[in-house]
């Protein structure tokens, strides 16, 4: 390297032309770049030296400004075509001569900067640069293309992304689904921390972190405020395929072939009341009472029948086996069958006749099971009442509807018997909660004549059919429940009678079992039972319907004991995920509810412990039936009863905290 030298060399990546101006120590130079920056460098550094010296560093800019006259990388395609041709590798003095017909230091300095970017169509090798193979310059320029795409892909996006917060519409592109959907998972599962998601929100501007990420869908309206998040980590679809949405419709047009059709007794003459909620829309059972020759009762209970129009292993049957259950939220019901068919020929609806699966009970006058039979029938439903109906017709003592009180009775004969048979029942507040266009209100639903009368009636079914399949060696859903080791009644004493007292019974209480064989049911204080009266809402009674039904035809059982046990197993646990989202989703909209109803003033009942060294205990808002964790800042004792405010509710996070009001505050407050 001389004085004057122009050279090329790399800095952080760089090429940058400097000219060289004095020798340091016995290896480096000293050179100066066009803005007069001093830079040591090894002559081994230098990737291109200029010809034509000396120069200036002041004369680098016109020098580069020549220069860039001459840069055309599309050239290098002709010159790549042509030394292909004749087997020649090139130097940029070579090149310049080919593309230029001369080789003046710019013209040289022009080729050697159009080699040295050129990712296509030449590599180096030394100080020459050597054609590649057509096939792979094709394929490098195919992937040049495919990552062009991509950024401007990117870009398209960053920009609707941009038009969307700022509240245009916007139509997505399904390359944006794809991505919005990386991003879904990257929210609901963050133990799988995406890199592809994090480098997403980092490309809109947005922090790699799950409340970014929420916020980004919301804003873009790919998600509601409230979206349910439980329910997308659950894996329990919200909606049915156009599949199934297409058999259910064939089902309605075109029924299969009942096989009942020929058994099926005509009980159109009995008056049949269905007992619901105002809002339930699946109506699968309904009662009446037959008065018999004798002047004594038979107790009726209609149950839907689906099994209609359904056969096991057919599309709509494997689509309920994987959900298992309707599901409840404050938001709305999610069907088990598909709406049109629930709400439809599977239900028992006013004035219609309808397909049900009915069982004639007749009691002993201490309320146990005298003589029963199950049959499919016709039945044609007179009145649909609500839990409230029944309640004020019971207290006026309507005469027009005697069925009503005689109903009444058989119920409290039923749980007067269940309770000599060691039956356990808990009584416990429970919230109700509706959301509807994000409204959230709470209702207390207490335990009423009206709803134990259906209660007990259902009990009284599922005692029958568990007798009936255990008479008769049936395979069944039975349910069962392990006898509890409860408190001593001295134990019970000490406790507050109500609520206290029934949550330390509650927690005694094992879990319940289900099998194939039948087992005695602790709570219920019943040797056998199997759930049959929820066929359109629980997959398990469906089961229990197939099999029964099966059986009364004297054909063949659908399912073999090992058969039955292996789908009881999944469906068992898709039930206990679905109960997990309804407890988790009534959750988030009960601290949502507290959120926004701050200021409220609520009655706590110091319920129970979790650690009651540390003042940590669960506390039951009783106007609301919520029960939910406190810290406490004074002593108290179970059964105190105090004054609270929301602290803080985060019902993303399923946080809450109170604060204790002390009775100055709670005058303040009022």
């Amino acid at each position: 390297m001389e004085k004057g030298q122009l050279i090329e060399f790399r800095l952080q990546g760089q090429r940058l032309l400097a000219v060289a101006d004095r020798p340091e120590g016995k290896k480096d130079w000293i050179v100066i770049d066009r803005r007069g920056q001093s830079h040591k460098l090894r002559p081994q550094r230098v990737e291109y030296e200029v010809g034509g010296s000396p120069y200036d560093p002041t004369d680098i800019p016109d020098f580069l400004e020549e220069c860039s006259r001459f840069i055309d990388p599309s050239s290098l395609e002709v010159a790549w075509e042509l030394l292909t041709e004749m087997e020649e590798s090139a130097t940029p003095e070579s090149m310049a001569q080919l593309l230029f017909s001369d080789q003046t230091p710019q013209q040289c300095y022009a080729a050697h900067g159009m080699l040295a970017e050129d990712k296509i169509f030449f590599k180096r090798k030394g100080d020459r640069y050597e054609p590649r193979p057509e096939s792979q310059v094709r394929e490098i320029q195919h992937q040049l293309e495919v990552e062009a795409q991509k950024e401007q892909e990117r870009l398209a996006f960053i920009d609707r992304v941009n038009q969307a917060i700022a509240g245009s519409a916007v139509v997505w592109e399904d390359s944006d689904r794809q991505r919005f959907e990386v991003i879904e998972r990257f929210i609901l599962y963050p133990e799988q921390s995406s890199k592809i998601a994090q480098d997403l929100l980092e490309m809109i501007g947005r922090s790699p972190t799950t409340e970014k990420a929420f916020e980004l869908l919301v804003s873009l309206g790919w998600w509601s405020r409230h979206e349910n998040l439980h329910l997308l980590r659950s894996g329990f679809p919200p909606k049915f395929s156009q599949k199934v949405f297409d058999v259910a419709h064939s089902r309605i047009s075109s029924p299969i072939a009942d096989l009942d059709e020929k058994n099926r007794l005509d009980l159109c003459h009995l008056k049949i009341y269905t007992i619901d909620d105002e809002s339930t829309s699946e109506i699968d059972d309904g009662l009446s009472v037959e008065t018999l020759a004798d002047g004594s009762y038979k107790i009726w209970v209609h149950i839907a029948d689906p099994t209609r129009l359904i056969t096991p292993g057919d599309e709509l049957d494997l689509e309920a086996r994987r959900r298992s259950t309707s599901l409840y939220l404050p938001t709305g019901m999610i069907s088990m069958f598909p709406i049109e068919l629930a709400a439809g020929p599977m239900s028992l609806i006013q004035g219609k006749v309808c397909a049900a699966l009915s069982f004639g009970i007749v009691l002993t006058e201490d309320g146990a099971i005298a003589d029963y039979e199950i049959h499919p029938t016709w039945v044609k439903p007179t009145y649909r009442l609500t839990y409230e109906d029944v309640a004020e017709m019971l207290l006026l003592g309507i005469q027009a509807e005697p069925e009503i009180s005689l109903l009444a009775d058989f119920a409290q004969k039923r749980s007067a018997w269940r309770k000599s048979q060691g039956s356990i029942k808990i009584k416990m507040p429970e919230a109700s909660i509706k959301v509807i266009d994000e409204d959230v209100s709470i209702e207390v639903l207490h335990s009423s004549v009206s709803r134990e009368l259906v209660a007990e009636m259902m009990i009284l079914t599922g005692e029958v059919a568990g007798h009936y399949g255990m008479t008769n060696g049936l395979p069944l859903p039975f349910r069962g429940q392990p006898q509890p080791e409860l408190p001593s009644d001295e134990e019970l004493l000490l406790l507050p009678a109500g609520p206290v007292r029934a949550c330390a019974v509650r927690r005694c209480m094992p879990r319940g079992e289900m099998g194939t064989q039948p087992v005695r049911h602790a709570s219920l204080g019943l040797n056998f039972y199997t759930q049959v009266t929820s066929p359109i809402r629980r997959y398990t009674d469906l089961l229990a319907h197939f099999q029964i039904k099966a059986h009364l035809r004297g054909d063949k059982l659908p399912f073999s004991a090992e058969e039955l046990q292996e789908t009881l197993f999944s469906v068992v646990t898709s039930s206990q995920e679905a109960g997990h989202v309804e407890r988790q989703t009534n959750r988030y909209w009960s601290l949502e509810y507290l959120r926004r109803n701050a200021n409220e003033v609520w009655q706590g009942l110091v319920l129970r412990w979790l650690r009651e060294d540390e003042k940590l205990g669960i506390i039951l808002l009783e106007e609301l039936g919520l029960e939910l964790p406190h810290r406490f800042e004074r002593a108290v004792t179970l059964g105190d009863r105090l004054e609270v405010q929301v602290r803080e509710a985060d019902p993303h996070k399923d946080e809450v905290r109170f604060r204790e009001l002390l009775e100055t505050d709670v005058a303040a407050a009022s």
